[in-house]
């Protein structure tokens, strides 16, 4: 029987009875058609715990779910890496998000930069942020994790990178003389946070801090790389060969988890 793991903004304990929201009702019983006696396991983005819940009073139009059991879940990585990933076009930002997620990356920044060819602002800007955190979720969902990564509002590449933090900071360059295995630099533990006050706070205390800028199609401009480097980016590069963006981004953040996280 399946068990989707499914998220949703709502505080769980056990006993409980919610209801499921729009977006978790629509994909629990619209997409897989999941029934009254049916099993799911909930999280809400907040703490490294999963809820099981058993599915009752499903109708055309809402659903309840019975808290029964919940279960810590260590899947959050060592390494705090916060991505700026200057913006994309068409579905390669949203691959580059996906799998990012997939590989522990915890915030994520989407950046316009002189090369990025995408022209948003607005309402289409707001909405776009909203698809992107919800593919982020969804990524959360396939992959195990509990905590849900933040698309922060798109901005500037210089407001980026003029941010206050104390992360380690790595801008990709193919004539940088280190790679990320053999930069002689270790992550520093203060990022100033972005989200106070919750319990992925507390967690992003005690990690390693890492800042990983990406640019889009084509590549930063030599004045973007300079900007860079004069806000204390160390330029690292990734082989011999010229990666498209979001090769880069992904092959990077595996990089990172190798040496800081938690891949072997």
């Amino acid at each position: 029987m399946r068990n989707p793991r499914i998220y949703q903004n709502t505080d769980f304990a056990v006993g409980d009875s919610v209801e499921l929201s729009a977006d978790a009702f629509g994909h629990v019983v619209r997409v897989l058609r999941l029934a009254d006696g049916d099993a799911i396991t909930l999280f809400n983005g907040l703490e490294q715990k999963e809820f099981h819940a058993q599915l009752y009073q499903v109708t055309k139009k809402s659903a309840q779910a019975n808290i029964i059991s919940e279960s810590v879940k260590t899947t959050e990585s060592p390494v705090h890496i916060h991505l700026g990933q200057g913006i994309s076009r068409g579905d390669r930002m949203d691959f580059t998000l996906q799998k990012s997620v997939e590989l522990g990356v915890s915030t994520i920044t989407p950046i316009f930069t002189e090369r990025c060819g995408v022209k948003l602002s607005g309402e289409r800007l707001a909405k776009k942020q909203q698809q992107w955190q919800k593919i982020v979720i969804s990524a959360c969902e396939q992959s195990g994790r509990c905590y849900v990564p933040q698309v922060l509002a798109p901005i500037s590449l210089s407001e980026w990178l003029n941010q206050p933090t104390d992360a380690l900071k790595i801008n990709l360059h193919p004539r940088a003389q280190h790679s990320i295995m053999t930069l002689p630099v270790q992550p520093q533990h203060a990022e100033l946070s972005t989200q106070q006050g919750t319990q992925q706070d507390k967690q992003e205390n005690t990690q390693q801090k890492v800042r990983l800028l990406i640019g889009p199609e084509g590549g930063l401009s030599d004045d973007e790389i300079e900007q860079a480097s004069d806000a204390g980016f160390a330029e690292v590069l990734l082989g011999p060969r010229v990666l498209r963006t979001e090769t880069a981004a992904l092959t990077a953040i595996t990089a990172l988890q190798c040496r800081f996280g938690d891949l072997a």
